[in-house]
């Protein structure tokens, strides 16, 4: 009987215990998702993009020639590259897609691909293995497919955004009636629809509308506030790299995002994309 007994009690302490236990790992895990949630409410989660250290010589008032000029003296730093084979030899290929994109989105094609460019070296620069078995044996475009997908790298939540700011009229970034239904579904699915027009290794044409569409977003919002960056693609493809949330028209914006490295030379996103679009690069395919 008192074994009975015995064996009960410590039936009930374990239980007890096994409680305890459970009520402590899920206060943990509360804690813990309450800090995440802090912690993207203050914006701390966002990989915070630097600001060009000769952001002050990317300005409005310089003229064409002088940009060209400035941007020929780190062209054969990077356009001797592999990488840079690769990346112009997969925009040739998809020189239609990109000017359907560019007359759809109505950006520029050469403006379009400026930030891709850029996405494509910090691509091919994080993953070198890949890139030295596949993509340069193959001449194919880095088409990512984790965290941020297809040849511009564009995460999930910022293809959403794209696509609501398309039919939001009472959004800054609102372009017209004309584009609502650019980037309409054709099937119940649009999460699935979505994933494949970002990640489909046979056509890139949605990753360039995508980014097309992203920076008139983008220009429409400056221009609404009073300010033009229509003719910044140093200062889009910063935008691009860094995000909607880091769209804050101003006076004064600062090249930027995140750096690159390409033979010993570092370049933020945005200095990248400003020295290919004033180059003499690839301008017979997209003219500047």
């Amino acid at each position: 009987m008192d074994n009975n007994i015995d064996k009960k009690e410590k039936g009930r302490k374990t239980r007890k215990k096994l409680f305890s236990i459970a009520v402590y790992a899920f206060a943990v895990i509360g804690f813990l998702f309450s800090g995440v949630f802090v912690a993207i409410q203050l914006n701390l989660t966002k990989a915070q993009g630097g600001i060009d250290s000769l952001s002050k010589h990317y300005n409005a008032t310089k003229n064409n020639s002088a940009r060209k000029s400035e941007a020929q003296l780190t062209v054969s730093n990077w356009a001797s590259t592999a990488e840079w084979q690769v990346i112009s030899a997969g925009f040739i290929k998809d020189k239609d897609l990109i000017n359907r994109a560019s007359k759809e989105s109505d950006v520029p094609a050469r403006v379009i691909i400026s930030s891709i460019v850029a996405e494509q070296f910090r691509y091919f620069n994080s993953n070198r293995e890949l890139f030295k078995t596949i993509f340069e044996p193959l001449q194919l475009l880095g088409n990512a497919t984790k965290f941020s997908y297809g040849v511009a790298g564009i995460k999930i939540g910022t293809a959403i955004t794209v696509e609501n700011n398309l039919n939001n009229k009472l959004s800054p970034y609102y372009l017209g009636p004309s584009y609502e239904n650019l980037l309409d579904f054709t099937t119940t699915n649009p999460d699935t629809e979505r994933m494949n027009r970002l990640t489909n290794p046979d056509d890139y044409y949605y990753s360039y509308l995508y980014t097309g569409l992203l920076l008139k977003e983008e220009m429409a919002q400056w221009q609404k506030a009073g300010y033009s960056i229509n003719n910044r693609p140093e200062i889009l493809a910063t935008l691009f790299n860094l995000g909607f949330a880091h769209s804050k028209p101003n006076a004064k914006p600062e090249t930027g995002g995140s750096t690159i490295t390409i033979n010993g030379t570092d370049y933020t996103f945005g200095s990248l994309a400003y020295d290919f679009y004033y180059s003499d690069v690839l301008t017979r395919e997209f003219p500047n």
